[in-house]
């Protein structure tokens, strides 16, 4: 099939990234208003139905007010994956500039972000669920420097990346060779060659204080229990989706609370382990996308901790929008 020479340009898009609750999804919300934009989630959990208040998902009236993308795509028994995400997220993309309209990427899944930057490479689409299962067995039976030992046999490039005791991606190594019958070295050097997808200015909230960024977090998880948090966990347990899909079984949000289910645990200590662990994925977000170079800092707080106003954070992020655009 051709493809146009407009699907070879790079897609002129604003992202708003950083740490759970940093208020990321109410500066997009802003910034779509200023810029005539449409948002496209970069969430690796809010693609499936009816995982609503745990990922916290925009409301109702925010979609109604705001065109959102690549929510609800995918039943949560079904595992989803990043190979998945990114031809929906490139088409979604083209649609909305088609539109005259401005992408806004917003979330946190830097995973997600770094793929779509990079493109469609052919090695993120290479899988086989019976492959993978194999591989898995394999890891069971012959232990990890075996699996090690295999990679290199294959692509000793990539084997000397990964240590032997990172055996997920030793395993997704192998999977993409045995896939593709290309190395997934070689994959990566051709990922690095190939031209921009995104023409992208990322925002990334950041906070001076950790305290102010903790402050929040808690307030976030007390306001998804009192909207109903458990009963959705409740919901969802019934219906299978934490027996059929690992990925939403170990969610931050969901898993926390499981062992309130069987009497395991108290609702009290269930949040306060919530709490934490929201922390500290909010810790290796921060560490992530400070990592990243594309991702421009924007303080919401002043050295103080007190928070900027809202006008004033719009205004500082339409600034930096406008200098990346000159």
């Amino acid at each position: 099939m051709k493809t146009s020479a407009a699907e070879h340009q790079p897609i002129r898009a604003l992202a708003v990234v950083g740490a759970t609750a940093s208020g990321k999804s109410a500066l997009a919300l802003a910034l779509a208003a200023h810029l005539g934009g449409e948002i496209l989630s970069v969430d690796s959990m809010q693609v499936y139905r009816g995982m609503d208040i745990g990922t916290a998902k925009p409301s109702a009236a925010e979609r109604a007010a705001v065109a959102h993308h690549l929510i609800d795509i995918c039943d949560p028994r079904t595992s989803f994956s990043v190979a998945e995400y990114i031809p929906l997220a490139l088409a979604a993309a083209r649609e909305v500039t088609a539109r005259g309209r401005l992408p806004i990427l917003c979330g946190g899944t830097g995973l997600y972000l770094d793929a779509l930057l990079r493109g469609e490479a052919p090695a993120a689409l290479a899988s086989d669920p019976v492959l993978h299962a194999q591989l898995e067995n394999d890891l069971a039976t012959y232990g990890a420097s075996a699996l090690h030992a295999r990679l290199r046999a294959v692509d000793p490039e990539s084997a000397d990346a990964i240590h032997e005791n990172n055996t997920r991606r030793v395993l997704r190594a192998l999977e993409i060779y045995l896939c593709s019958g290309k190395p997934k070295s070689v994959w990566d050097r051709e990922s690095r060659r190939r031209p921009p997808t995104l023409d992208l200015c990322c925002i990334r909230l950041c906070y001076h204080r950790r305290d102010t960024l903790n402050d929040r977090i808690d307030r976030r998880v007390d306001e998804m229990m009192a909207a109903g948090l458990l009963n959705e966990v409740r919901r969802l347990a019934a219906d299978g989706v934490f027996s059929q899909n690992s990925t939403a079984a170990a969610a931050i949000g969901y898993k926390e609370l499981l062992p309130v289910l069987d009497g395991r645990q108290t609702v009290a200590d269930a949040v306060e382990n919530l709490k934490l662990a929201t922390r500290h994925y909010a810790k290796r977000q921060e560490t992530w996308f400070a990592a990243r170079p594309y991702a421009r800092p924007l303080y919401c707080d002043d050295e103080n901790g007190r928070l900027l106003q809202k006008e004033d954070l719009v205004a500082a992020a339409l600034a930096v929008w406008q200098s990346a655009a000159h």
